[in-house]
C-alpha cells in the first residue's frame, strides 16, 4: 500500500507525523511519500520536496513564488498519476492541496483534507472546488463538520490535536512555578502575536492597556511570551523607558505555560485564543490590520465572531475588540472586569473546560479511522 501527505508548514508536520504513525499500526507495510519535514520524515515519511518548498506565507510572497508551487504541484500530479497512490491526504494547506486533490481524483485515486479550509468563515464560494476536490474532509472543529454536512461534502469529525495535547487539569501553579512567578500575586498573560508585523502593531497598544490596568489594579503583573530571540529583544526594546516596565516579565518560548500561569490574557487573534480556552485562562482577545485587509476581508468574512471559544459556544465567552474597537478605552474596562470577578473566571473556566472535551477525539487515531473506512469504501 501506498500513502501520498503534503503538509505546507510545520504545523502539518506535527499533525502529518501523529497520522503516519496511526496509519501504520492499521497498515503495517504501507509506504509514505509526499512532501514533510523533519516530523513526518522521522514518522516514515519520503520526502519528495523540503517542507519549506510550500511554506510561503503572504499575498505578495506566494505570487512571487507561484510558477514554482505550480510546477511542484504538477509533478506530484504527473508522478502519482503513472504511479497512483491508494490514497492521498492533504494537510492543512489548502490552497496547494486542494488542487492537487481535485486533479488526483480525475485519476481516481480517493482524497482526504485534513484540517477544513475556513470556508465557514470566508469566501465561501470554495465550497464547491472542495465538493471536486475531495471524498472526506476531517474535520477538527465540530461546528465544520456540521457545515460541510450541510453543504453536501462528506466529513468527519476528528476531534483537535491539540485538546487531545493538553491536560483537562491544569496546574496552574506549576506553570507559575516554571517562572518562579509570585503565586500570590495576580498576573496578566499579554500575547500581541508570534510575528515581528503583529508585535510591532499590537504590542503598544497592549501595553497602553496594561498601564491603565495597573492604575486601577496597583499590584497586577503581566508576562508576554516571546517565540523567538529575536522577537524577545523586539518586545524588550520596546518596553525600554515604560513607566509599567518593572511590572512585565519576558520570557522565551511559547504561550501554553505563560496562559497556564495567568489569571487573564489579553491575547491576539489566531490559536492563542483556543490556547487561552485550552489552558482555562479567560481572556480578552484584540486584532488590528492594515486598512486595506480590514476593508477586503469585511467583503468576505462571514462569521459573527473570530476567537474560536466564541465559534464554539455560539456566544461570546471571550470579549472582542477588533479595528476600530481595539482601544485602550474600550478594552481597559473588559479585562478589569475580568480581574475583579473571580466568581466570572470560574464560570468562564468551567465553561472552558467543558468545550475542551467537547474537542478531544483522539486526532490521529480517528483520522486512520477515517481513512481506513474510505479505502474500504472504495472497494
Amino acid at each position: 500500500m501506498k500513502i501520498a501527505l503534503v503538509a505546507g508548514e510545520l504545523s502539518g508536520d506535527y499533525l502529518g507525523q501523529g497520522v503516519i504513525k496511526a496509519l501504520s499500526k492499521r497498515f503495517p507495510d504501507a509506504q509514505f511519500e509526499g512532501i514533510g519535514g523533519p516530523h513526518m520524515q522521522a514518522a516514515g515519511l519520503r520526502s519528495l520536496f523540503p517542507l519549506d518548498a510550500l511554506s510561503v506565507m503572504g499575498l505578495v510572497e506566494v505570487i512571487r513564488h507561484l510558477p514554482r508551487l505550480l510546477l511542484i504541484r504538477e509533478q506530484l500530479r504527473r508522478r502519482w498519476k503513472a504511479q497512483p497512490p491508494d490514497v492521498f491526504i492533504g494537510i492543512d494547506a489548502p490552497d496547494f492541496n486542494l488542487g492537487l486533490a481535485a486533479a488526483l481524483r480525475k485519476h481516481h485515486i480517493p482524497t482526504a483534507q485534513y484540517v477544513s479550509p475556513t470556508v465557514w468563515a470566508w469566501r465561501g464560494g470554495r465550497i464547491k472546488k472542495i465538493r471536486r476536490a475531495v471524498d472526506r474532509m476531517l474535520c477538527i472543529y465540530p461546528f465544520e463538520h456540521d457545515f460541510f454536512k450541510k453543504a453536501g461534502v462528506e466529513s468527519r469529525f476528528v476531534g483537535h490535536p491539540l485538546a487531545d495535547e493538553i491536560p483537562l487539569t491544569i496546574d496552574h501553579a506549576s506553570a507559575r512555578a516554571q517562572y518562579d512567578l509570585k503565586p500570590d500575586a495576580q498576573w496578566v498573560a499579554l500575547l500581541p502575536g508570534s510575528r515581528k508585523s503583529e508585535v510591532t502593531r499590537l504590542l503598544p497598544l497592549f501595553l497602553e492597556v496594561a498601564q491603565r490596568l495597573r492604575e486601577r489594579h496597583p499590584d497586577l503583573n503581566f508576562i508576554v511570551p516571546a517565540a523567538t530571540p529575536l522577537l524577545a529583544a523586539l518586545i524588550t526594546r520596546q518596553l525600554k523607558g515604560q513607566t509599567i516596565e518593572p511590572a512585565i516579565t519576558v520570557v522565551e518560548g511559547g504561550a501554553r505555560a505563560v496562559l497556564a500561569a495567568a489569571d487573564a490574557g489579553l491575547i491576539a487573534s489566531g490559536t492563542a485564543t483556543l490556547e487561552a480556552m485550552l489552558l482555562r485562562c479567560p481572556s480578552v482577545m484584540a486584532y488590528r490590520v492594515n486598512a486595506l485587509t480590514a476593508g477586503l476581508a469585511r467583503r468576505s468574512v462571514q462569521i459573527e465572531w473570530f476567537a474560536m471559544p466564541n465559534l464554539m459556544a455560539g456566544e461570546m465567552l471571550m470579549p472582542e475588540f477588533v479595528q476600530a474597537h481595539a482601544t485602550p478605552a474600550l478594552i481597559t474596562p473588559a479585562l478589569s472586569e475580568l480581574l475583579a470577578a473571580p466568581e466570572r473566571r470560574a464560570l468562564l473556566e468551567t465553561r472552558f473546560a467543558d468545550l475542551h472535551a467537547r474537542l478531544r477525539g483522539n486526532a490521529s487515531e480517528s483520522v486512520a479511522l477515517a481513512i481506513a473506512e474510505l479505502l474500504a469504501d472504495q472497494c
